[in-house]
């Protein structure tokens, strides 16, 4: 056996001991705390007593749980969902798994819309990957009329089990948002917002192996001598689909924010404003059309 015992407390020292060398020791309890609670189906792992009895498929759980981390795989993808603005995601290898920066990105929006009064908005989020977005915002605003476009058939099916398993109205359609016409009506839309791909091929060696070698490559790169190929399509796009005095969002690349901007001026949006994130780096764009 892998563990002296099969008690709680053993299988939480192995944990530790073997995880020490990657991750913190706060990032090893708040692991071992949620897969405790998937898998012995506990609200609060806290709860359980250190002598607390395993099976020998818990601990196998245990166990290879430990050597995926070992190899990299993120976390998320292993237990299968992770938490996006008071909302349980499911996560896999098909899309990107939700940031911090990116629940910025909608409380920000969540903010602007109430200080407005605008509890009912028409929401297009573009780019979707698992729907995160776009299914806060709902949760956010249960009369308003959200919708997503995403160009990957698999990442859209993850997106639609989050749909079903959160039970919130969100719709998603198949939508390459360089090249096919959007389904969406002109001058219909109050906010835009969009996270898409920003991550430029230069920048794939500062990259830890974790994202490389278990996220879509398809939601991340552009090429290096296009690095706004998505803001600039979806900008243009927004300057037909929002309503006048229609808000544009995006999550940005911090390299690239004075550029954006300026791109985003020179397509007649106003009021650009450039917006930093918890840590003080260039995350986010806000505009009106």
């Amino acid at each position: 056996m892998f563990v002296k015992d099969n008690k709680l407390s053993s299988v939480k020292a192995y944990f530790q001991e073997k995880l020490s060398s990657v991750f913190s020791s706060s990032e090893i309890k708040f692991m071992f705390n949620i897969a405790a609670e998937e898998r012995l189906s506990l609200k609060s792992a806290f709860l359980l007593p250190e002598d607390k009895a395993l099976s020998e498929s818990d601990l196998l759980f245990f166990h290879f749980m430990v050597k995926r981390l070992l190899k990299g795989e993120p976390f998320q993808q292993i237990i299968g969902f992770t938490e996006f603005y008071g909302l349980n995601i499911k996560v896999s290898p098909e899309v990107l798994t939700p940031r911090p920066e990116t629940e910025e990105l909608v409380h920000l929006i969540v903010n602007d819309l109430k200080k407005e009064a605008l509890l009912n908005p028409r929401i297009l989020d573009v780019c979707s990957g698992s729907g995160c977005i776009a299914l806060a915002l709902k949760n956010a605003f249960s009369e308003g009329r959200i919708s997503g476009l995403e160009k990957s058939d698999k990442a859209i099916e993850v997106a639609k089990e989050n749909v079903k398993s959160l039970k919130l109205d969100v719709s998603f359609e198949m939508c390459d948002v360089l090249t096919d016409n959007w389904p969406v009506e002109d001058n219909s839309l109050d906010v835009l917002v969009s996270n898409p791909p920003y991550v430029t091929n230069s920048e794939r060696a500062e990259m830890s192996s974790t994202v490389l070698d278990f996220e879509p490559e398809m939601a991340l790169f552009v090429p290096d001598e296009a690095p706004l190929l998505f803001y600039e399509a979806i900008a243009k796009k927004g300057q037909k689909l929002l309503k006048e005095k229609g808000k544009l969002y995006f999550e940005i690349n911090e390299q690239f924010g004075k550029e954006t901007g300026s791109m985003l001026e020179k397509n007649g949006y106003k009021n650009v404003q450039l917006l930093k994130d918890l840590q003080g780096r260039d995350r986010m764009v806000r505009a009106i059309k």
